[in-house]
Parts: C-alpha cells; sequence; structure tokens
C-alpha cells in the first residue's frame, strides 16, 4: 500500500496517510491543481474547498475531498484528485521529502439534490433543471424567489448571486463577494454547488423535533441570455442529536427537515443506510457489531455499544487527569422522494466521541534483591501516548538522558497495540533516597514524575512514581569505649546508615566547634568516629564514689540530621582514681573538686560548702564545684602517727530547711612529720658512673622477614607483600644507634593501622605493656635472638611472629 492509500465512497474520495510511515514527522499538505499548481491546505481553504483532515486510529490522517470540490477533475461522471504531502523532521520543513497521490473515483448517477453534512462544512448540490417553485410554501411570508427576483434582475449578465433568506433581512453577494467571505460555488453542465462552513456568517440555528441543526436557506441564481434560472440552495445539518445511555451511544436525526422540505407535500422513504469510516454496513455486520439502525416514522437512530468494533480508543486529559475517550466516525445516507424536488440524496457524516473518562494507570512494582535494582512497569497505554520526559529530585529530563541519573527507560508494545514503559533503577543510583527503618532494614525509595504527550492533540499529563522497597541490609554502627587516666574514649564503627546522623550528648550537638570549645576531641576518618571526653567536663555523669574510685559515664546519641530523631545510644563506664580530684599542695593548700551525682538532680553546686559552712567554692559548673583553702581553715581536722599528719574534710550539701547533709564527700591530705635517709659513703679514686633516667634520640628499623630464621629481609622492591589470612609474619625491631652495650631494647606498645599513619583509626593492638594481646585469637609469639655474625648485640634487638589479619567492618572488609 505505501505510505498513502486511497478509497472512493460515493461522492467522497478518501486518502489514508500510514502513520507507521510519517511517525515523527512534520506534515505540510497541498492539493494540486489541473495546470500542476500546489495549493498548502489550512482550515479555511479546507472548509470551503471541500476538503477535510482528520486523525483517526491513533495518529493515522485522513484526508477526504468531494465530488465537486474547488481542484477536481470532473469528467462522465469521474472525479479525480491529487494531493502532495512534504515530510520532514523538522518543523521548518527543510530537506522535505515530497509524495504526490493521484487518485479517481466514479461517481453516478447524481440525485436531482444531494446533500452531505462533513465535519467541517455543509454541502448542497441541485441540477439546473430545477422544478418550477411552489407558491407561499411558507405560511403568511411572500414566495422567496418572488423577492430574489428584482435583485437578479438589476444584476450583471452572467454573474451569479446568492440571495440569503435570513428573519431580519434579503442578502445578496455577487460570487466575489461570497467566496471572499469562504463560500464555496461550483457548477457543471448539469449541476449548481454550494458549499458553506459553519462559521459561516449567514448559518442560523433551528430546531428539529427537539436536535439543533446548522442551517442556510438561500437562492443561488444568474442570467442566461434573455432567462433568469434560480435555484433553491437551502441547507440544514444536525450539529447535535448524541446522548449516552447504558455505555450505549444514540444517535437521533429527524426525517423530515422543514427548510429542506419547503413547498413539497407528500414524502416516500427510498432508502436509509448506515456505516461507518464511510463503509456502508449491512444488517448482518450491524448485528456482529451489535449496532442498533431504527427507522421511524419521523427519524432515524442509531445505537453503539461503546468500545464496540468499529471505533477506538484515545487518550485524554481533564483537569490534568490521564483518562479516554471513545471516537467513532458515523454515517447515514437517507434517500427519499417528495413531490418537489423527486429523489433527495442527504448524507451526513458524524465523528462522535465519548465524554472523558477518568482511566486508573497500573503501576508495578518489583525487586530484584540479589542485583540490588528495582523496576517499576507503568500503563497500559494506548498507541497515541509517548513518554517524553522525568523530573528528578526537581530537575527535568528528557528520557534518553535519564541514564546519567540511572534511570535506564524501556518500553513493552504488546500484541494489540497498546504499550507500558519499564524504570530500572540501581539501588545505589544517586536518584534513590535511602532511609533505615529499624533493626536491619532499610528503605529504598523512588520519587520520579513521568511526562506523557499524546500525539497528534500534543495534550500532556504527569504520573507520579514513588516506589518504596524494604530490604534487609543495614548495617548499625558500633562502638568500642575506653579510659585513661583522665579521659573516656569512644570509637564507633560507621555503618551503612548513619552517612547523616549526628553525635549528640544529652542535647547537646556536639559538632568539630563545640568540641574544640569544650576541649573534646573529635575525629571523623569515613570509617571511625572517635571521641575523647576529659572526666571533669560538663557533659560527663558521675553515678557514685567510693575509696576505690568515681564512676564516670559519657553517653552519646546519634540522631538523624534531618528530622533530629534518635538512632542509636552509645555509652561508656569508667572508674577513675579519687586522687584525679584533689589536690595537697605543700604550701598547706588543699584544692578539692567535688561532683554532682546523678541520683541528686536537685543539687545545686553552687549551694555545697566544707564543714565550716562559711568556707564555698571558688569556681562552679552546672556539674562540678572546685574549693581552694588552708589546711588550717574551714573546719579541718587534724591526726597524727608516728609519721604522717592527716587533714581531712569534706564537701557536703543541704537542702533548705534541713540539718541533714543529703551529699557528703569526705576527703583528706597527708603530710609526713619525719623521715629518715639513710647514705651509704665509701672512697674510692675513681667511683662507677651513676645511671641517672634522662631523655635523648635513638635510632631504630622495623623490618620483615621472610621466614622465622630471620635471615632474609624483603627488600623494598619486595612491598607491597602479599599473604593469606593467617600466614605468619616475621618482624624484627632493632636498636641501631647509640652502639652501647649497656643498653637493652624493650618493646612497651605495637599496634597495626590500616594506613601509613600510626594515628590513624582503626587500629588493633599487637603488644600492650610489652605483652601479647590478650584478646587476639591468634596470640603474638615472641622469638630469642642469639649472637651471630650480624647480631652484635642482642640485646638490642626483639624479634616476634604475628598471623596475618585484615580490618572489617561488620561482614564487609574495610582494606586489603
Amino acid at each position: 500500500t505505501g505510505p498513502m492509500s486511497s478509497e472512493c465512497s460515493g461522492s467522497l474520495l478518501r486518502i489514508t496517510l500510514s502513520a507507521e510511515y510519517f511517525k515523527d514527522k512534520y506534515l505540510s499538505l497541498s492539493v494540486v491543481d489541473q495546470a500542476g499548481v500546489a495549493w498548502e491546505l489550512d482550515e479555511a481553504m479546507a472548509s470551503q474547498c471541500g476538503y477535510t483532515v482528520t486523525y483517526s486510529n491513533w495518529s493515522n490522517t485522513e484526508f477526504r475531498a468531494s465530488a465537486l470540490s474547488c481542484h477536481s477533475h470532473l469528467e462522465r461522471d469521474v472525479f479525480t484528485v491529487t494531493i502532495q504531502i512534504k515530510a520532514s523532521h523538522t518543523p521548518d520543513m527543510e530537506n522535505a521529502a515530497t509524495h504526490l497521490k493521484t487518485a479517481s473515483c466514479h461517481y453516478g448517477p447524481w440525485s436531482p439534490r444531494e446533500l452531505v453534512c462533513e465535519s467541517n462544512y455543509m454541502e448542497v448540490s441541485v441540477r439546473k433543471e430545477v422544478p418550477q417553485t411552489v407558491k407561499d410554501f411558507i405560511q403568511d411570508e411572500p414566495e422567496d424567489w418572488t423577492l430574489a427576483f428584482p435583485e437578479a434582475k438589476a444584476g450583471e449578465a452572467s454573474v451569479w448571486q446568492i440571495v440569503f433568506h435570513q428573519p431580519e433581512e434579503k442578502k445578496a453577494l455577487l460570487v466575489s463577494d461570497a467566496w471572499s467571505a469562504g463560500y464555496g460555488l461550483n457548477t457543471t453542465d448539469t449541476r449548481v454547488l454550494l458549499r458553506i462552513p459553519y462559521t459561516a456568517e449567514q448559518i442560523q440555528l433551528v430546531e428539529e423535533q427537539g436536535i439543533t441543526f446548522s442551517a442556510v436557506r438561500s437562492s443561488t441564481f444568474y442570467k442566461q441570455q434573455w432567462m433568469i434560472l434560480m435555484v433553491d440552495t437551502a441547507v440544514a445539518c444536525p450539529v447535535d442529536g448524541v446522548d449516552y445511555a447504558n455505555k450505549t451511544i444514540i444517535w437521533t436525526v429527524p426525517k423530515y427537515i422543514q427548510l429542506l422540505s419547503a413547498g413539497a407535500t407528500s414524502f416516500k422513504d427510498v432508502l436509509v443506510e448506515a456505516g461507518v469510516d464511510l463503509h456502508k454496513l449491512s444488517a448482518k455486520e450491524m448485528a456482529s457489531r451489535k449496532y442498533v439502525l431504527l427507522n421511524d416514522l419521523n427519524a432515524i437512530t442509531m445505537k453503539i455499544p461503546i468500545g464496540a468494533e468499529g471505533g477506538y480508543y484515545k487518550t485524554s486529559v481533564s483537569s490534568g487527569q490521564h483518562g479516554t475517550k471513545y471516537t467513532i466516525n458515523l454515517f447515514l445516507e437517507h434517500q427519499w422522494k417528495d413531490n418537489k424536488w423527486g429523489l433527495t440524496k442527504y448524507t451526513v457524516i458524524k465523528e462522535i466521541e465519548t465524554p472523558f473518562e477518568h482511566t486508573e494507570l497500573a503501576i508495578t512494582k518489583n525487586s530484584n534483591v540479589g542485583a540490588r535494582l528495582m523496576n517499576v512497569t507503568v500503563g497500559t497505554f494506548l498507541p497515541d501516548v509517548e513518554l517524553v520526559n522525568l523530573t528528578i529530585e526537581g530537575v527535568t529530563v528528557a528520557v534518553p538522558e535519564a541514564v546519567q541519573h540511572g534511570c535506564l527507560i524501556y518500553e513493552i508494545r504488546y500484541a494489540n497495540g497498546s504499550k507500558a514503559y519499564v524504570i530500572q533503577v540501581p539501588f545505589d543510583a544517586p536518584s534513590i533516597k535511602k532511609e533505615y527503618v529499624s533493626t536491619d532494614m532499610r528503605a529504598y525509595t523512588l520519587n520520579v514524575t513521568l511526562t506523557f504527550i499524546i500525539h497528534p492533540t500534543s495534550e500532556t499529563f504527569a504520573v507520579p512514581v514513588i516506589t518504596v522497597f524494604t530490604v534487609k541490609d543495614a548495617v548499625l554502627p558500633s562502638a568500642r569505649g575506653f579510659c585513661d587516666g583522665r579521659n573516656l574514649h569512644l570509637i564507633i564503627t560507621h555503618g551503612n546508615v548513619d552517612q547523616n546522623w549526628l553525635p549528640f550528648i544529652s542535647d547537646w550537638h556536639l559538632s568539630p566547634e563545640a568540641a574544640q570549645k569544650y576541649n573534646y576531641s573529635l575525629r571523623d576518618n569515613g570509617s571511625h568516629l572517635a571521641i575523647s571526653v576529659p572526666f571533669l567536663s560538663s557533659h560527663v555523669n558521675y553515678e557514685d564514689f567510693h575509696a576505690s574510685g568515681i564512676k564516670a559515664s559519657l553517653h552519646l546519641t546519634l540522631k538523624d540530621g534531618i528530622t533530629l530523631a534518635n538512632k542509636k545510644d552509645f555509652s561508656i563506664s569508667c572508674r577513675f582514681s579519687p586522687s584525679e580530684l584533689i589536690q595537697c599542695l605543700p604550701n598547706g593548700t588543699v584544692l578539692i573538686t567535688a561532683v554532682k551525682l546523678v541520683g541528686i538532680a536537685d543539687l545545686d553546686t553552687s549551694l555545697l560548702v566544707l564543714r565550716d559552712r562559711e568556707c564555698k567554692p571558688s569556681l562552679v559548673t552546672e556539674k562540678t564545684a572546685t574549693f581552694k583553702f588552708n589546711v588550717n581553715t574551714c573546719g579541718t581536722n587534724r591526726k597524727f602517727n608516728s609519721t604522717t599528719m592527716t587533714y581531712e574534710n569534706e564537701v557536703l550539701y543541704f537542702r533548705p530547711g534541713n540539718d541533714t547533709p543529703v551529699y557528703q564527700l569526705k576527703f583528706a591530705c597527708s603530710y609526713a612529720v619525719k623521715q629518715t635517709v639513710d647514705v651509704r659513703y665509701e672512697s674510692k679514686k675513681d667511683p662507677p658512673p651513676s645511671i641517672k633516667p634522662g631523655f635523648g634520640s635513638l635510632a631504630l628499623s622495623l623490618k620483615l622477614f621472610k621466614e622465622k630464621s630471620y635471615s632474609d629481609p624483603y627488600q623494598k622492591l619486595e612491598y607491597p607483600v602479599v599473604k593469606y589470612l593467617r600466614e605468619a609474619l616475621y618482624f624484627e625491631v632493632e636498636l641501631l644507634q647509640p652502639e652501647d652495650a649497656r643498653l637493652e631494647l624493650n618493646l612497651n606498645d605495637c599496634w597495626a593501622t590500616n594506613s601509613q599513619s600510626q594515628d590513624s583509626l582503626p587500629q588493633w593492638p599487637i603488644l600492650i605493656s610489652g605483652c601479647a594481646n590478650s584478646e587476639d585469637s591468634y596470640r603474638t609469639v615472641f622469638h630469642e635472638v642469639n649472637y651471630s655474625s650480624r647480631v652484635k648485640f642482642p640485646q638490642h634487638l626483639k624479634r616476634f611472629e604475628v598471623r596475618m589479619f585484615t580490618f572489617v567492618q561488620g561482614t564487609t572488609l574495610l582494606q586489603e
């Protein structure tokens, strides 16, 4: 069939343009006259010249031409029409391809009067040998022909004129004026034609049996030699008459229209036929499609089930909502005889479109957890819908660019022509929002808005798609804590859910600036967060104190960075030496710091006193109070024994009106009262040198050997060294300078990191205070060092064996 196909239907020629062939192309349609001149078609020219362009069945373009259209060639009841199609990929029609199509149709015999109601114009053609007019066919009004006669008589010879008969006046137009006003006129040897657009000024709306008609009552006449010929060119076409009930289209057309039957007194039905897309249907074909055609006394009625064969659904939009309309292109042909015209052929082409019906779009969601992919299927859609862009996180991108945001989009086509769109997105794509839900679950959310366009109307609608999948893959942060003499330390190992969690102590955000203000240590290397807080600080809680020590705790909460909801709590508790609270100076001055216990919530540290209640703290914070006084004041007691003098006092807190303290911190300072030193003296000429502690520079080396014999160390070019887990590593530490036989090398602490920085985290101790780490699954083994040709001072070397290990975070390898 090629890009265009043609078909004849009575006095109409139909040419259909292939939607598949002209897909995604800009079209320009022209009609070519007998001289070969192409006349580009627009709406005004189409309705004036007898052409109709419609879109049917999902973007198929249909061109229809009347037998007496402006540029058709009529010869011996055969009319020929040539059209030209230009197709281009750009709207400026650059590099357009040109297609010509010539089609001919035979039509005859012609009825004395033929009326066609097209979708964009009304057409009436009559024989020139018209019957004599009937006198006074409009009751109580003068005969129209008589009123037209003076105007015709005054006209120039052989010039057509049209007289429009309206209730208020009769208006005559010369042919040139009528053409300028948009009317189409044509004549052959035997026929006169008038074509009227529905937008014409002289159109009246009249009612017949409750149905509105677009009507024009006119007389077309001319002078030929000494004769005046006048033709009744009245025409009327129904503009409504369509109802909907029980999912059925009901189309009613009155049989006898007064305007078309003026002057006639007898009527007889000759033929009533109907069909779809200009194809007449037999009674059997109608029954198979469940169509009903009723020919009553006064009206012809067609009943079509919505969705029946012959029509099609097309996509529509109402208030931004997606829906459908059912469209069917019906036509009705009614032939009757009367005693004025003889046979009249009346053809009505009616494109019926049902009201908008909202359609819920199916959105199907599934995921492949193993491949970490989510799939969303949107649809089904009719073939006239196309996905054009997506809006992701406020950014609108065309479909081909969506892959840059991690979205792979492809189209699924079904056998009936419908289609769906599939969006495939990896869980780890930047467009996916990840959120910790509970326990070990994470929620992955895709929030995207799809924009579709409808062809050929270019209407658009949007479909929001919000898809949430929960996956059991959450790794929560973990922590370990320890204390040294003056600080509490927490080292938090990050999980995969806490990227936007913030550290809080109580309701105080521990930001880097805040940590610096309070002299806290806060370090984050991406995998670990290390926090160090001094024992005496306002964010440490003190739970109790005994002679054995003071129990202090640090509580840290990780909160959501947006909602500030609590996500994970960590704490560490340690006992610190009581000596951290007191200083006994040689001059008899005592500095004692009392701490607020969590069990006494209402304690006001500024109201703490010593035994002498006049002795108040010199420095107060929310949780501490520091007193500075001399041992001979503030109610301090003294005790003596043979060697020491002890001063005792206590810090007290009394609630108002109560002499029994609710807080009591006893403390003491002891001083030596007598000290004996025995000195041994011996006279020698060359006394041995005395050894005193001191500081200096030592040159050390750390080497890795290939085997236990420690004979073959790894050379610089052999690094990095690759070992399997639990395979032995042989280390040797050697004191290089000074070479003093009196020195002995002892290893105190040794630890491993996963970077070249000795201070980086995470860390794992290999030696602690010179001993193997008791928490190691495979203990560090020391090897004896003996004198050899390479080892001059065995006491300057230490050798030990460590089993190969790696750092992990949860179940994830941090670095190989």
